[in-house]
């Protein structure tokens, strides 16, 4: 989406003093420090109708003009020597057990490194070579995604015929995916479904939501593995499968019944969770996990199934939880 700025903003009296990027945080809450200082560098910011620098210091009668967005270098996909636990692997695809904080693909990032650096992509380009080119030059091989702090299982297609045949089974919804998540609260009834559709957040763009009309259909379907209370309070340890693969599908849905995912601040987890008679404890990421994949093979028609534990971060949050 492309970034939409006022066209002028007036300094006043308040702001004397203060330097040029300083105020242009203050005033612009949704940009970021270096997205400004990237548009006061390709001198898209005018003060008084001339370009000017981050360190200016404002007198409080100055009108700043922002003249477009940051031209930002095209996203690519870069072979990168990447360590990846390949759990299964043949001519046709691959499973991956991708870690919690590493994206898919190339994607947003306030530098280019941050945008097109350590994906699983990248990690997947170096590995094998060739990969479908299906999904295009930045998603080789890539027939499903997972959130970047969600850890699991995803499979890759190395051929066209490959990615073509497991998209098939994605679609009609013949894949089986099955994911942990640790949510605050007790989740009463033992197992249910949601069917909520899922729309972007007008407000908030990085946010999807149930609260708007004209969403896509979305089926999430959970049941009750373990309920705790303990001193750091209420958690359901869920097991979820989906039938459609809607962007933050499950966080989004969860949430909506007043069950945030653990660790999942942008749909309203607590950023530390504070015990009775215990310090406070916080989960760098979200308390999700695809644990397990089934699927027909895209040349044999073989059934394949995988699963892998939750990794050592949650598992060993999970006792604590337990155990407080």
């Amino acid at each position: 989406m492309t970034e939409q700025f006022p066209r002028a903003i007036l300094a006043s009296v308040e702001h004397a003093g203060k330097r040029l990027d300083q105020f242009l945080v203050s005033q612009l809450p949704d940009t970021s420090r270096a997205r400004i200082q990237q548009l006061i560098e390709q001198e898209k910011v005018l003060v008084d109708g001339r370009p000017a620098k981050a360190s200016l210091r404002l007198t409080g009668k100055e009108r700043v003009n922002i003249l477009g967005a940051v031209q930002r270098p095209p996203l690519r996909a870069i072979a990168e020597e990447i360590p990846l636990d390949i759990v299964y692997e043949d001519d046709h695809l691959a499973v991956v057990n991708k870690p919690a904080g590493m994206m898919v693909h190339a994607g947003a990032g306030a530098t280019d490194d941050q945008r097109n650096r350590g994906t699983l992509v990248n990690a997947l380009l170096h590995r094998f070579g060739q990969l479908s080119g299906v999904g295009g030059e930045l998603r080789p091989g890539i027939v499903h995604r997972l959130d970047k702090d969600t850890s699991g299982l995803i499979v890759v297609a190395k051929s066209d015929a490959a990615h073509r045949r497991l998209a098939a089974q994605f679609s009609g919804r013949q894949v089986k995916k099955t994911y942990l998540a640790l949510v605050h609260g007790t989740v009463k009834q033992e197992k249910g479904t949601i069917t909520s559709s899922i729309a972007r957040d007008r407000v908030r763009r990085t946010r999807m939501t149930t609260r708007r009309s004209g969403g896509r259909e979305a089926v999430t379907h959970y049941q009750v593995q373990e309920r705790i209370d303990a001193d750091y309070g209420k958690f359901t340890l869920l097991e979820v499968r989906i039938d459609t693969g809607r962007t933050h599908q499950i966080r989004v849905h969860l949430a909506s019944l007043g069950h945030p995912v653990v660790g999942d601040a942008l749909y309203g987890a607590p950023r530390e969770i504070r015990g009775r008679n215990r310090p406070g404890i916080s989960l760098s990421r979200n308390f999700l996990h695809a644990a397990a994949l089934q699927f027909r093979h895209p040349v044999s028609d073989e059934l394949l199934s995988f699963s892998r534990p939750l990794p050592p971060e949650l598992s060993d949050f999970l006792e604590r939880v337990r155990t407080a």
